[in-house]
């Protein structure tokens, strides 16, 4: 889990048909430091530090938190050894990982976990 950020947008929006959309920009405009993109790799071995962009699959109260799964499109590269001869592609490839995201509807507080299943 990543130390906890705000989403207060998404908390005040909680509720309403403009929740997902409220989240969705929240998430794509966070640091992507803020985001557990490396323990997301699939076929990387480096998260890039750019952009994500963010797909909000669901959203339920629980508990009086608002939990809330997202799926997040990031890229990465396979870092090499950067030798002359190293064959190791240097371009960007596609990654994709699902998060979950707790939010306290009063403050929007939240802390963000990669999904384990």
């Amino acid at each position: 889990m990543t130390g906890a950020i705000r989403l207060a947008g998404a908390a005040e929006a909680w509720g309403t048909a403009d929740f997902k959309a409220v989240l969705k920009r929240e998430v794509e405009g966070l640091d992507p430091a803020r985001l557990p993109l490396q323990q997301g790799l699939s076929t990387c071995s480096h998260a890039l530090d750019e952009p994500v962009t963010a797909l909000v699959i669901g959203a339920a109260e629980v508990g009086g938190r608002i939990q809330a799964r997202v799926g997040v499109f990031y890229s990465g590269i396979i870092a090499g050894c950067s030798c002359a001869d190293d064959p190791t592609p240097f371009e960007p490839q596609n990654e994709y990982c699902e998060m979950l995201f707790e939010i306290d509807p009063a403050s929007g507080a939240a802390v963000i976990a990669l999904a384990d299943d």
